[in-house]
């Protein structure tokens, strides 16, 4: 039976999605930061790299949930093999799959056309790292479960409630690359690897796969020295700051700012976050949480965003 993970691209392949790859990033090395979503039309590679990187980061693919998913394979139910032998035995669901999986990660394609009610129960799991099953036919008490969830959605198809959306700690518009130079190492990038990746003599799968171990260690190191990352009370004002310019609703926003900040500064080997660490994860952090109205969909993030962005953090620093 052939290797599904052969068939993967290995992550230091991946041509451009530098939004992307940083929230899947800054989510790996601090978890507090919450869910990840990319947005972006059909064919843009949000799958492509959402797996290259888990295969980077544990050796296997995220565990992955099924449009269709009903309650009990979300939540977990009972076996059916025993139910039908006259047996209740309870059967976990993906939300503890994925908290149990080398990756810790659950991964959900076209999430906009998931029941609002699951992608709610998801996000609450999420945010409080508790799962509680009380139903008509189980009740199981609660139950530690940390993951980290990624989900992509084709905003041609349908938004999210922005109630739902808030939730997501990182968005990362994800889009077509139009010039010909990223076309041409996209296609020259595939091709090698759709060619080379069953050699094992090849040296370009060797330098993309040693790449990719060298990513891997910077990205545990980081995680491991997130702790000793000081939170500076300009930082934190910065955050506030941009919280009240963007009119953000409620306070997720700059918590999550702060906590992906630190993240930043953790890769990038820094002692304490600096204004360049909160500008870099300002667009993924608020471009979902501007004011706007009901309809779910994402605004478009400006050059007048980034200006304002830049303006807000430095009247900070003053």
């Amino acid at each position: 039976m052939p290797d599904p993970i052969a068939s993967v691209l290995p992550y230091s392949l991946v041509v451009g999605q530098e939004e992307l790859r940083t929230a899947l990033e800054i989510a790996y090395v601090n978890e507090s930061v919450g869910g990840v979503l990319a947005a972006g039309q059909r064919g843009t590679a949000k799958t492509t790299t959402v797996r290259a990187f888990t295969n980077m980061i544990a050796g296997e693919l995220p565990v992955t949930l099924p449009i269709g998913a009903t309650d009990d394979r979300v939540l977990g139910g009972w076996r059916i093999d025993k139910l039908m032998a006259g047996a209740a035995e309870p059967a976990d669901g993906m939300l503890v799959e994925a908290a149990a999986s080398a990756a810790r990660m659950l991964y959900v394609d076209e999430i906009n056309l998931l029941d609002d009610y699951l992608v709610n129960i998801i996000l609450d799991v999420v945010s409080t790292g508790i799962l509680s099953v009380q139903r008509d036919h189980r009740a199981e008490g609660p139950r530690e479960v940390r993951f980290t969830l990624v989900g992509t959605m084709n905003p041609d198809e349908g938004g999210l409630r922005p109630q739902l959306l808030d939730r997501f700690g990182l968005v990362a518009p994800v889009t077509q690359l139009d010039d010909v130079e990223h076309r041409q190492r996209i296609v020259e990038s595939v091709l090698q690897f759709e060619a080379e990746r069953a050699d094992p003599n090849s040296p370009f799968m060797a330098e993309a796969r040693a790449r990719d171990t060298e990513q891997r260690m910077r990205l545990s190191q980081a995680k491991a020295r997130l702790g000793t990352v000081k939170r500076t009370s300009d930082a934190i004002a910065a955050c506030a700051r941009l919280a009240v310019g963007f009119q953000l609703v409620g306070h997720r926003g700059e918590l999550v700012l702060i906590q992906a900040a630190q993240a930043c500064a953790a890769i990038e080997e820094a002692t304490e976050i600096l204004p360049d660490h909160v500008r870099k994860v300002a667009k993924l952090a608020l471009l979902h949480r501007r004011a706007r109205g009901d309809s779910g969909t994402l605004p478009e993030w400006t050059a007048d965003d980034d200006t304002r962005v830049d303006a807000l953090i430095l009247a900070t620093a003053d």
